[in-house]
């Protein structure tokens, strides 16, 4: 290397380090929660954005600059985190660790929304004190004061965490309440308020690294969006749980991200994600995680799937009926692109509810169809129904590949893989040349159906989509009410059994998951087709987030719930469009509500109410028989 060379490695290797710093404390206070309450806080990255807005509002508003900020912002995050621990995550604590991560999305969203919607979407700028301005000029870089002070300070808050955890009476209470909660309380201990405190505290280091963070990225309402899957990727692959590890992990990530910045930036990112999941195949507990908890199933139980064939039918002929209704009262493009994501949300939905598989980034199934279909009928002006059977096709054997290294764990560990899988792919379609990176494709070309029908034509197009739709429907019913499908709820419910049975298990779960991820290929083919387009939307992780929000208002447990799951979500956002940012807060309480109010989703709730009127109707009739027969007794 000359000497700018050798400068500019230094210089990325140490942003890397203070990087690292950031990425220390958050995934400690993640790891933290995650041992103690045993949810994937999805909050973290808001509660970080936080702390950075915190700092500039004490500036604004009462004259407070940076160093009143480091103690007073993250006391105020934390306090926030109180009231979110001490009046939502605590109604479903000992629940599926399932509905305490969507809970803390839809509280994101609606947090996120509400900044967006005050403070828009343009940074605020925020200067470093003056103590900490200029630079240490090294042989080999400069080095600025405020970065050396992040990093020294990032290194002591989480030496002195780790010491508290570890080597004091407090942190052995806390380890213990994590073990075993009820000898815990023999010793006078009240764990509900020690569960409480240490969310409170590890929200509160959240927000110290945003008060860290606001001289340097500028406190801006989706600040930490991404940063926070790339957080989950450090926990996970330090060991979920582990404290030592987390912090660790976050400076060897940071390193990393470093390194492969200097010799290729654009791959720094994906880097991280791929060594995640080459840690998950190898340890799957993370390098330094010991032990491997096997979780619940994403389907909590049984009580509410049944699709019987006559229900089947019945959804079928309710939903033709619909959609023809739907032709003379809506708008037909709204409709066929309500009907892509219903048919999206199916497809996570068919893999929640029959096989117990929580995909956390289905989305790259989805952007597959997607971008298949625009490059195959820009590029090479294929025929419209070629390329979206290409496209299944592609999402498809993506799906295979995924699944052979996903389904080799479980639980939190699966849907961690897959997110990281599906970070790897935006991040190859991103770079890729014929996705046009964040422009997308534009302008898909649409031939006639089979030559003879015109796609251009509104209703030519509605009638095809919604054909091609109705026949999902059915297939699905199809496969769930055949032996393959019981097979797939017997391993849901008991895999230890269905092995002694000799059903291979793992086949099952990965033909169910390339079936899962061909119909989410089929979503995003057709949403190609009807939005003449393909864009990066269709591969973010927050897709993944949006299915399993249709999956739960619809209702989890149910086979069509997320189909009228996905036409509320897209009800939302294209009829209160006119709200601007407030979409976002809308559709966050609805999310946020349906955990905490509605567990069971709509569908879900409609279902246990008629069997329970069922169960009342049939003892009214035994009681009256009875009553009869006593009469009828007495006047003989």
């Amino acid at each position: 290397m000359d000497g700018f060379s050798l400068n500019l490695f230094f210089s990325y290797l140490f942003l890397g380090l203070m990087n690292g710093g950031f990425y220390a404390l958050l995934s400690l206070g993640l790891a933290v929660i995650f041992g103690m309450l045993h949810i994937v806080n999805f909050l973290h990255g808001v509660q970080y954005m936080l702390g950075a807005f915190a700092t500039v509002l004490l500036l604004q508003h009462l004259g407070l600059g940076y160093w009143w900020a480091l103690g007073i912002a993250p006391v105020l995050v934390g306090f926030s985190g109180y009231v979110v621990e001490r009046f939502l995550l605590s109604r479903v604590a000992g629940l599926n660790a399932l509905y305490g991560m969507l809970l803390c999305i839809g509280l994101s969203m609606m947090i996120q929304g509400l900044f967006q919607a005050f403070f828009g979407l343009v940074a605020l700028p925020y200067s470093p004190p003056p103590e900490l301005r200029g630079g240490l000029r090294l042989p080999f870089m400069v080095a600025p004061y405020y970065r050396l002070w992040v990093l020294g300070f990032a290194v002591f808050i989480c030496g002195a965490t780790w010491f508290c955890i570890q080597k004091t009476k407090l942190g052995a209470y806390l380890r213990a309440s994590t073990e075993n909660p009820e000898i815990v309380r023999t010793f006078g201990i009240k764990v509900p308020l020690l569960v409480t405190l240490t969310y409170s505290v590890s929200v509160a280091l959240a927000g110290l690294a945003g008060v860290l963070a606001a001289p340097i990225y500028q406190p801006q309402a989706f600040m930490g969006n991404d940063l926070i899957v790339v957080v989950f990727a450090v926990v996970v692959i330090g060991g979920m749980g582990s404290i030592s590890g987390s912090i660790i992990t976050g400076f060897i990530v940071g390193l990393l991200e470093g390194v492969v910045a200097y010799f290729y930036h654009e791959a720094s990112s994906l880097a991280i994600f791929v060594l995640m999941v080459l840690i998950l195949i190898v340890r799957p507990a993370g390098l330094f995680g010991w032990t491997v908890n096997s979780p619940k199933n994403a389907a909590e139980n049984d009580e509410i799937f049944d699709v019987t064939p006559s229900g089947v039918k019945a959804t079928g002929l309710m939903l033709a009926v619909g959609l023809l209704a739907a032709f003379f009262l809506i708008y037909k493009f709204t409709v066929l692109q309500a009907l892509c994501f219903a048919i999206y949300a199916l497809s996570v939905g068919f893999l929640v509810s029959c096989v117990g598989l929580l995909s956390f980034g289905h989305a790259m199934f989805l952007g597959a169809g997607s971008y298949t279909v625009a490059y195959l009928s820009s590029a090479w002006q294929v025929p419209t129904e070629l390329a979206v059977i290409a496209g299944v096709m592609m999402a498809g054997a993506l799906s295979y590949l995924v699944g052979l290294v996903a389904l080799r764990r479980q639980g939190i560990y699966f849907a961690m893989i897959t997110m990281g899988i599906a970070q790897m792919i935006y991040f190859l379609i991103l770079r890729a040349p014929f996705s046009h990176g964040e422009d997308g494709i534009q302008n898909v070309p649409l031939s006639n159906f089979l030559g003879v029908f015109p796609l251009s034509d509104p209703t030519v197009l509605y009638v095809i989509v919604s054909a091609v739709f109705l026949v999902t429907v059915f297939a699905i019913g199809r496969v769930v009410n055949s032996p393959f499908g019981e097979v797939l709820k017997a391993v849901r419910d008991n895999e230890p059994r269905a092995l002694s049975l000799g059903f291979k298990a793992n086949r099952y779960k990965l033909t169910a998951f390339v079936i899962s991820g061909a119909l989410a290929g089929l979503a995003g083919s057709l949403k190609a087709v009807v939005t003449q387009s393909a864009n990066l939307t269709d591969v973010h992780w927050s897709m993944s987030g949006q299915a399993l929000l249709m999956v739960l208002i619809g209702g989890m447990g149910t086979l069509y719930g997320p189909i009228l799951g996905a036409f509320i979500v897209f009800g939302l956002i294209y009829y209160f469009a006119f709200l601007g940012e407030w979409v976002l807060v809308a559709q966050g309480a609805v999310f946020a509500a349906c955990v905490l109010l509605f567990r069971r989703g709509v569908v879900g709730e409609i279902i246990t109410w008629l069997r329970r009127s069922s169960v009342a109707a049939k003892r009214s009739d035994t009681i009256d028989a009875r009553l009869a027969s006593d009469v009828g007794r007495k006047l003989s």
